[in-house]
């Protein structure tokens, strides 16, 4: 019986599940982001925000048990030094799945996953949306353009 088990197996054994991803894990800390398939990334995304926040606490112990998931010293060099020091302030959500549509050859969903506070392109958005968030009224256009035509009458009078 299957009671309250709820992850994805994807098709694997524990082992091959495991060591899939842990390498995920790694290319998503070495690039920033990866080209997937969706329930891939829903996976990885369980498995790899609790390593990316327990990279917030850095001492020994914390570093001992990512390396025991992840078997890659480069990798926990990046989380701890880089990556820690960009989302000390992020209580969660360390990850973005965007949806990309369906591959060619098996019609499989695929998605980019990514680091949140590494997408340049959408930061760079929203820093341009911050900028333009002026409030133009009416208002102050009729008050200008109502003197004038004030001035404009009485010469027209005499």
């Amino acid at each position: 019986m299957r009671h309250n088990k709820k992850f994805n197996h994807l098709s694997r054994k524990k082992g091959h599940r495991d060591a899939m991803l842990a390498n995920m894990t790694i290319s998503l800390i070495m690039h920033k982001r990866i080209f997937t398939t969706l329930p891939k990334a829903k996976a990885l995304r369980v498995y790899a925000e609790p390593l990316i926040n327990r990279a917030k606490n850095d001492d020994t112990a914390s570093r001992r048990v990512v390396f025991s998931y992840l078997q890659n010293k480069q990798a926990v060099s990046i989380l701890f030094n880089e990556i820690a020091q960009k989302i000390a302030d992020r209580p969660g959500g360390y990850t973005r799945i965007l949806k990309m549509g369906n591959r060619l050859g098996d019609n499989a969903k695929t998605c980019f996953i990514e680091l949140v506070d590494y997408n340049e392109a959408l930061l760079a958005e929203k820093k341009e949306t911050a900028k333009k968030a002026t409030r133009r009224s009416r208002r102050s256009s009729a008050k200008k353009a109502a003197p004038a035509e004030n001035a404009e009458q009485p010469a027209a009078e005499e």
